[in-house]
């Protein structure tokens, strides 16, 4: 072996311990504020809700850290870095969702419900049947959220480790259940929380930084940069105008069509998210986190712009594809890029810094999609169906963490055949489930006098079922080399989002059953929900 090939293996070494350096410091602090969390949680008010006391302002922030997941950061920037103008409407889509959540959903929940989204729906209803209906959609929907996760966190830690074949990936993958398992057991809300509070300051920072130095490479001139990237792409002005992915044919313009409505209707729906509405001590306060969180949302996702651009036009879309066929690694190559490039000290220490970030990034949305869910087994499931409301508080607290273990077990477990999936893709799924299952029959029961427990239980039910089905059967999952069982074809459902034809279906199938359905609704609870809702007269 060469002195000259010594010298660099050597360096690439020293580089690669610095950046797990790094990395691992990252790590360990978010551990620890865990653990100080954890500490002060001492009742089952503490370990759902932190105890209602965080601001407007913090609770905007962990709600930013929440969303702004896996799939905000490193899927939307290799979607953009591969399909230019198409890969931003998730970006598009993501935002303008928080309008509706913001408009319907924030204030009555707030007011509504207790610790889960189950507590609203059966206000009016019969108990059983829809918080077993509620519980089992809020962990379907979690667990398709945490597959992207797990997905982006197979292929980060791979990039900066420098491995390539499943086996590290899958190793990775264990190691982020495990520790979203000890984030959710140890910290339940007030830890979660102050992580996702922390890993948002964290992730504006990054990508800010990163914005900056793209943009320094062009005078700071978009127009430069988005030229570059049309260059690089290889695909000349296509590049810049919409078609790439969704107008190739008729089938992909209603796909884009399919994504649009499940990404502007899904959050709204989604369990992570509205139990975040609990966290905070008012209806007010629940209404200025939402509006906060719109902005720093929005903020970043106008960054999403640079890092799928910069990457296009910097690192280039055959290397992204070299490094994860899904576009995932595209933000971290474009940090170790603008930082110096590979083998360099800069490149190195920027790549371990937007890794870190990313990775701290994917353990609090995992443990907010993890607690959300256990949380739901435990307070609806165990409690209120099973125990039929005679599990005590510590009971309660104790089922949520041993569901918080098999949650993410079975989370690990599909994601080990999700690798080859963009991880945006994959949570434009959850969306298109929870708007499916659930967004129809919270609006139902907010908004419609007449709405009853069949309703209810079918629009859930229905909406859940149809939604997973048509994945199931969908290029998602077989047909495709990018699929999850690429050596199979059963996809007879063409589009890749189904909420195109669930969210529709949902909708009817609560209308239908409240309809059809023998029994009547309760004018006087209906009003009682109505007052709570609006006033918060009553609230929690």
């Amino acid at each position: 072996m060469s002195a000259d090939t010594l010298l660099a293996a050597s360096a690439a070494t020293e580089h690669r311990g610095l950046t797990i350096t790094l990395f691992s410091v990252f790590v360990l602090i978010t551990l620890g504020i865990t653990v100080w969390a954890g500490r002060q949680t001492k009742d089952a008010t503490d370990f759902y809700a932190g105890g209602r006391s965080f601001s407007g302002f913090q609770n905007g922030l962990a709600i930013s850290g929440d969303y702004m997941s896996a799939a905000s950061f490193l899927g939307i920037a290799g979607a953009i870095a591969l399909f230019g103008y198409d890969g931003f409407l998730y970006s598009i889509g993501f935002l303008v969702a928080w309008l509706v959540a913001l408009l319907l959903v924030a204030e009555p929940l707030r007011n509504s419900g207790r610790y889960t989204m189950a507590d609203v729906l059966a206000f009016r209803m019969r108990q059983r049947p829809v918080r077993t209906a509620a519980g089992i959609s809020t962990i379907v929907v979690s667990i398709f959220y945490l597959l992207a996760q797990m997905v982006g966190a197979g292929s980060l830690v791979a990039l900066l480790l420098g491995v390539t074949g499943d086996a590290p990936k899958q190793w990775t993958i264990v190691g982020v259940g495990a520790l979203m398992v000890l984030y959710v057991a140890i910290g339940g809300m007030k830890g979660t929380t102050w992580v996702q509070i922390v890993k948002a300051v964290m992730l504006i920072a990054g990508t800010l930084l990163i914005t900056i130095l793209v943009l320094a490479k062009y005078h700071f001139n978009p127009s430069t940069l988005l030229g570059a990237a049309s260059d690089a792409s290889g695909k000349g002005s296509a590049f810049l105008e919409p078609g790439l992915k969704y107008g190739v044919s008729g089938t992909t313009k209603l796909d884009f069509i399919s994504l649009a409505v499940a990404l502007v209707l899904g959050t709204a729906g989604l369990p992570h998210i509205l139990v975040r509405f609990y966290t905070v001590p008012t209806a007010r306060a629940a209404r200025k986190s939402v509006i906060w969180a719109i902005g720093i949302i929005g903020g970043f996702y106008l960054m999403t712009l640079a890092l799928g651009f910069g990457a296009a036009a910097l690192v280039g879309p055959e290397a992204i594809k070299t490094s994860n066929a899904a576009g995932n690694t595209a933000a971290p190559l474009l940090a170790q890029e603008v930082g110096g490039g590979a083998g360099s000290t800069g490149g190195a220490i920027l790549l371990a810094v937007i890794s870190a970030v990313a990775f701290a990034t994917i353990l609090a949305v995992v443990a907010g999609l993890t607690l959300a869910s256990s949380a739901s087994f435990a307070h609806d499931l165990w409690a209120n169906v099973i125990r039929r409301g005679k599990a005590g508080e510590k009971e309660e607290v104790g089922a949520a963490k041993i569901a918080a273990v098999v949650i993410g077990a079975v989370a690990i477990l599909l994601s080990i055949f999700a690798d080859k999936l963009n991880a945006a893709a994959l949570v434009a799924l959850a969306f298109a489930v929870a708007a499916s299952a659930n967004l129809p029959t919270l609006l139902y029961s907010l908004f419609w006098k007449r709405f009853t427990t069949t309703g209810a239980v079918c629009s859930i039910y229905g909406g859940l079922a149809v939604s997973v089905l048509l994945v199931v059967f969908s290029p998602v999952v077989s047909g495709k080399p990018t699929s999850l069982f690429p050596g199979s074809d059963f996809a007879w459902f063409p589009l890749e989002n189904p909420g195109l034809v669930s969210i529709p279906v949902g909708f009817l199938l609560g209308w239908l059953g409240t309809l059809l359905s023998k029994e009547a609704a309760d004018p006087a609870k209906y009003a009682e929900l109505e007052v709570r809702s609006l006033t918060g007269l009553g609230a929690h």
